[in-house]
């Protein structure tokens, strides 16, 4: 687990070698956090959507509503129910040769590929199936063993949440 108390992870993101303007921080229960680097020449508009609904506090207390073992965690909806969205227009596909690797997270979307709003997924395993069909943002660089003690289900009987959801640039301060 990783501490997140007081300035312990002052300047985490530089420390990692990553963009603090493209790295997003999801602190979980029990003190995790999951460090995701954004990939905005992959999928930019994607990414700018991400950051702008972290910066708004819009994730912030949002449930992993669709957890699948072996599979993927699936959040991002304030509704909880897998429909819901952000006040936001639907982001038009940028899929990518990105593979679904463990770790990859991808924006979840409706039957429309040009569906995607707010919702995101963490891979637990490789899905090359996605390959595609679905746009990849951002890639878990740290924090791994914080998504794999997510609780699964769908809905998880008691589903885990977001707590905080910051890009690196608005956190960490050197």
């Amino acid at each position: 687990m990783l501490p997140l108390a007081g300035g312990a992870l002052a300047g985490e993101a530089k420390k990692l070698g990553l963009d603090p303007e493209n790295t997003l921080y999801i602190d979980l229960k029990n003190n995790c956090r999951v460090v995701v680097k954004m990939l905005p020449d992959v999928a930019p508009k994607h990414v700018a959507r991400i950051k702008k609904l972290a910066r708004e506090g819009f994730y912030d207390g949002v449930i992993f509503h669709r957890v699948i073992d072996g599979f993927m965690a699936q959040t991002g909806d304030p509704t909880g129910t897998g429909m819901g969205g952000s006040k936001y227009p639907d982001l038009p596909a940028e899929f990518s040769n990105v593979p679904f690797d463990r770790g990859v997270v991808g924006m979840a979307r409706a039957m429309d590929p040009n569906s995607a709003n707010s919702q995101f997924f963490i891979m637990f395993k490789p899905g090359h199936f996605l390959y595609g069909k679905y746009p990849v943002w951002g890639k878990v660089v740290k924090g791994m063993e914080c998504v794999d003690g997510i609780a699964r289900g769908e809905p998880p009987l008691n589903p885990d949440k977001m707590l905080k959801v910051r890009v690196a640039a608005d956190v960490d301060k050197d």
